[in-house]
């Protein structure tokens, strides 16, 4: 292959994944709620990367470096999806999302329907203690009031001797 028409290969390839990146970056920047926000995080990123290793596999005309990118964009492949999931599992949960753009909240059943549960499940257990129960575990952190909370104790120290802040005259 010619000179040129390599260069101009790479340079091709080199811009799209660039205008991915652009595109992922200002989506990010533009897009109104977390669950859009996600799909800018990781849909043109994937692609933007495997243009740029493409344009490195075209440049170097080297098969030996075909493996490596491959399993470079590999991981990529693999951890985009999950990240993205996880995010918008935890921006779910954590209500950060405008219900107002959802077409179909196909979670609302299944969350109510296990919010369900765990009341019931809790109900149950107020009724017979458990002895094995370990007391500092913590299911619900903010659940505690102050004289019920379990990190109060007597003392206003620390294990290493230093004062809290909320016993400190400052705060």
């Amino acid at each position: 292959m010619s000179p040129e028409l390599n260069d101009l290969i790479v340079g091709i390839l080199m811009l799209g994944g660039a205008l991915m990146s652009l595109a992922a970056a200002i989506g990010l920047t533009r897009f109104p709620d977390l669950m859009s926000r996600m799909h800018a995080a990781s849909k043109p990123q994937v692609l933007g990367l495997l243009l740029f290793l493409l344009a490195m596999a075209v440049q170097f005309e080297s098969w030996a470096l075909l493996p490596v990118l491959g399993v470079c964009w590999l991981f990529m492949i693999l951890t985009a999806p999950v990240s993205a999931h996880m995010v918008g599992r935890a921006g779910y949960r954590t209500k950060h999302l405008r219900p107002e753009l959802l077409t179909i909240d196909e979670l609302d059943d299944v969350v109510g329907r296990a919010q369900e549960l765990l009341l019931q499940s809790r109900a149950g257990d107020t009724d017979d203690e458990d002895e094995d129960e370990d007391p500092r575990v913590d299911d619900d952190p903010g659940a505690h009031n102050e004289a019920g909370s379990l990190d109060d104790d007597s003392s206003a120290e620390t294990a290493q001797g230093a004062r809290r802040p909320e016993h400190s005259p400052e705060g």
